[in-house]
C-alpha cells in the first residue's frame, strides 16, 4: 500500500516512462513499418494514459501533500481515489490499443474523470478546512474547476466516436476544448499553485499575486478560441480572444518581475539540478506564450494548425517542455526523489530528448509550409523517442536501487 509521496511519484515516474515507449511505438512506425499496430488507436492511448498516469497522478499527489500538517498523513484519506485514477489510466492504456474508442475503453475513461470529480470534491473541502492557508489555494481551487470543464470535451470525443457521428470540426473543437483546460487549466494552474505554495513556505510573497491569478484566471475561458480560430467567428469574439491573450501576457510579466524581485532568495534554497528544471521550464512556457500570441494572427494560426508536425510540437513543448520539467523541478526541490549521479543522467538524457524532439519538429513543420521535403526527420523523431525512453529507464532505475528515506 502506498503511504506517501515518493511512492506515488515511482508509480507515476514508472508511468511516464511506459509513455515514452509507446512513443518509440508511434515513432517506429512512422520512420519504418509496424503493422500489427493501429497507430490512431495507439495513440489515444499513448495520449489518455499521459493524461491521466502521469500528470494527473502526480498532481493529485502532489495537492494532497499540501494538505500535510505534520500529525496526520492525508494520503489514506484519498488512497481509494488515487487508486481509483490508477485503475482507470491502465485501463485505457491496454483497451485504447485493442478497440479504440469502444466500451470498454470509454468506461475506463468515463472512471478517470469520476476520479477527477471525486477528488476536487473532497480536495474542495479540505482546503476549506486547512487551518494554514496559503496564497497557491485560489490556484488550486482553479485547477479543480478546469479539469472539470475539461470533461465535457471528452465526454463529447467519446460520444462522437461511439456513435460514429463525428465531423471533422466538432471532432477538433471537442479535442481542442479538453487539451485546452487540461493543458492551460488543471496542469497549469496546478503546477503554479505549487510553485507558489514553495514560495510561501520559504515565506516569500510575491507582488500583485491576486492580480496575476485574477489575470490568468479570467482569461482561461475565452483562450479557448485561441484553439478555434480556424473556425468562423463573430468580430466580438475575435475581440475578446485578444484581451485575453493580453490578459496572459500581463500575468506572465507581472509574474516573471514578481519571482526576479526575490531570485537571490530563491536561488540559495535550491539545488543546481531544481534550478535547471525549473528555468528550462520557464524558458519553454515563455515561447509557449509568445507562440500562443502569434496565433493571433488568423493566417498562422491557420497554419499553424494546418501542419500536424507543428500541433504535434507545440502539445510536445507544452506537455513536456513546461508541465514535465516543472514537476520534476518541483520534486527535486523537495527532495521526493532521490538524488544520485544515476538520477541526474537520466534527467540529462530525458531533456536531451526533449529538446532534440521539438527541434525536429519544428524543423520538420519549417519544411511542410515551404514544401520542402527534409530528409530523415521521421528516423531522426525515432532516436529522439528512444531518447526520452532511455532517459526514463534510468530515472526508474535510479529511484528502484534502495528505498527513499522518505518512504
Amino acid at each position: 500500500m502506498i503511504k506517501s509521496l515518493t511512492g506515488w511519484f515511482r508509480i507515476a515516474v514508472f508511468n511516464l516512462m511506459i509513455v515514452a515507449f509507446i512513443g518509440v511505438l508511434l515513432r517506429y512506425k512512422i520512420a519504418y513499418s509496424l503493422p500489427i499496430v493501429n497507430q490512431k488507436h495507439l495513440l489515444h492511448a499513448h495520449s489518455h494514459f499521459a493524461f491521466t498516469g502521469w500528470v494527473t497522478q502526480i498532481l493529485m499527489a502532489l495537492l494532497v501533500s499540501r494538505l500535510y500538517t505534520g500529525q496526520e498523513n492525508p494520503f489514506k484519506k484519498y488512497r481509494s481515489i488515487l487508486y481509483g485514477n490508477l485503475i482507470a489510466a491502465y485501463g485505457m492504456l491496454f483497451t485504447f490499443p485493442v478497440q479504440g474508442y469502444g466500451i470498454y475503453s470509454i468506461a475506463f475513461s468515463t472512471l478517470s474523470i469520476l476520479a477527477a470529480y471525486a477528488f476536487a470534491v473532497v480536495y474542495w473541502r479540505d482546503l476549506n478546512r486547512v487551518l494554514v492557508k496559503s496564497p497557491a489555494d485560489p490556484w488550486f481551487r482553479s485547477a479543480l474547476f478546469f479539469n472539470i470543464i475539461s470533461s465535457a470535451g471528452a465526454f463529447a470525443l467519446a460520444i462522437m466516436m461511439a456513435t460514429k457521428t463525428a465531423h471533422p470540426d466538432r471532432y477538433l473543437a471537442a479535442s481542442y476544448f479538453f487539451l485546452h483546460f487540461q493543458y492551460n487549466g488543471w496542469f497549469f494552474f496546478a503546477c503554479t499553485g505549487l510553485l507558489i505554495h514553495q514560495l510561501f513556505t520559504w515565506d516569500i510573497h510575491l507582488k500583485f499575486h491576486k492580480m496575476i491569478f485574477w489575470l490568468f484566471t479570467l482569461s482561461c475561458i475565452p483562450a479557448y478560441y485561441l484553439s478555434a480560430l480556424w473556425l468562423p467567428m463573430p468580430l466580438w469574439t475575435y475581440i475578446i480572444v485578444i484581451l485575453a491573450v493580453l490578459a496572459q501576457l500581463t500575468g506572465f510579466a507581472l509574474l516573471f518581475r514578481a519571482v526576479r524581485a526575490h531570485l537571490t532568495q530563491i536561488k540559495s534554497r535550491v539545488s543546481l539540478l531544481g534550478k535547471w528544471l525549473v528555468g528550462l521550464s520557464g524558458i519553454a512556457l515563455a515561447i509557449k506564450i509568445m507562440l500562443q500570441t502569434g496565433s493571433l494572427i488568423p493566417s498562422l494560426s491557420k497554419l499553424a494548425f494546418g501542419f500536424r508536425s507543428i500541433v504535434i510540437g507545440y502539445l510536445h513543448l507544452v506537455l513536456l517542455g513546461v508541465i514535465t520539467l516543472i514537476i520534476l523541478g518541483y520534486i527535486v526541490i523537495n527532495r521526493y526523489m532521490r538524488i544520485t549521479k544515476l538520477a541526474v543522467a537520466g534527467l540529462v538524457i530525458f531533456i536531451a530528448g526533449i529538446f532534440l524532439n521539438e527541434l525536429i519538429l519544428f524543423i520538420q513543420g519549417v519544411g511542410a509550409i515551404s514544401y520542402t521535403s527534409v530528409p530523415y526527420t521521421n528516423e531522426m523523431l525515432f532516436g529522439a523517442a528512444i531518447l526520452l525512453f532511455l532517459g526514463l529507464f534510468v530515472i526508474n532505475i535510479s529511484q528502484r536501487q534502495e528505498k527513499i528515506a522518505r518512504d
